[in-house]
């Protein structure tokens, strides 16, 4: 079983090597960044189980890259570390999504019972939204959030590009003609070259025809488009 990974932003590099400690104790995989835009960069290099996010940072404020987290991320818990009497902070971070925070100086058994819970809660709210995921190979695409993953890299879709994959996997290993694509993703009244379909193809392609993994998307000569994995 993988462990699960955690990604400790805090700049005091004591309590960040404490956690880091505490935590790969407990059985975690733990990455620690000491400042705010490190946080950031860190964040976006794949997809965490838990951020453990301390508000108070130089570079990016804890409350800045919360925002930066949540404005393309509503899945990944994040607890926030926070002075005993920043309570405007903490109702911002609340606010803004945060999962749960901790005031410093905290117990560490405190913390590690926040961080089981937001794990339960994570676990419970995967079943509840598992029935919005469409999957096909190591593509992952969820109607509800409207996020993107190949793996663990998170894609970017124009809101028309994520509507044409979704009615792609909708109908995942069923040829689909042109017609059929523009009248279910551009309206029956759509008035235009059904060759916007092949443009748009060809940039959804571009995102998720990750380097050294196969195509998904496949053209059937004379007819349309097929999103099926090769064996």
């Amino acid at each position: 079983m993988d462990k699960k990974s955690i990604l400790v932003i805090e700049d005091e590099e004591k309590i960040a090597r404490l956690l880091e400690l505490e935590l790969e104790y407990e059985g975690y995989k733990v990455t620690k960044a000491l400042d705010g835009l490190e946080g950031f960069h860190t964040y976006k290099s794949k997809i965490w189980d838990l951020v453990l996010l301390d508000i108070m940072l130089p570079g990016i404020s804890g409350i800045e890259l919360l925002r930066r987290i949540r404005a393309n991320d509503s899945h990944t818990p994040v607890i926030l570390l926070t002075a005993k009497s920043s309570v405007e902070d903490k109702v911002s971070g609340l606010d803004l999504g945060a999962n749960d925070y901790i005031t410093k100086p905290f117990q560490i058994e405190e913390l590690l019972a926040r961080v089981r819970v937001a794990f339960r809660n994570k676990v419970t709210e995967e079943v509840e939204n598992e029935e919005d995921v469409l999957t096909i190979a190591n593509l992952k695409v969820n109607e509800k959030t409207r996020e993107v993953f190949r793996g663990d890299t998170s894609i970017d879709l124009t809101p028309r590009e994520f509507d044409l994959l979704v009615y792609l996997l909708v109908n995942q290993r069923q040829v689909l003609n042109r017609d059929q694509i523009v009248e279910a993703v551009w309206g029956y009244d759509f008035i235009g070259d059904t060759n916007v379909v092949d443009v748009y193809i060809r940039y959804i392609r571009k995102k998720i025809d990750v380097e050294n993994l196969p195509a998904l998307i496949h053209t059937v000569r004379g007819v349309g488009y097929v999103i099926r994995e090769m064996k």
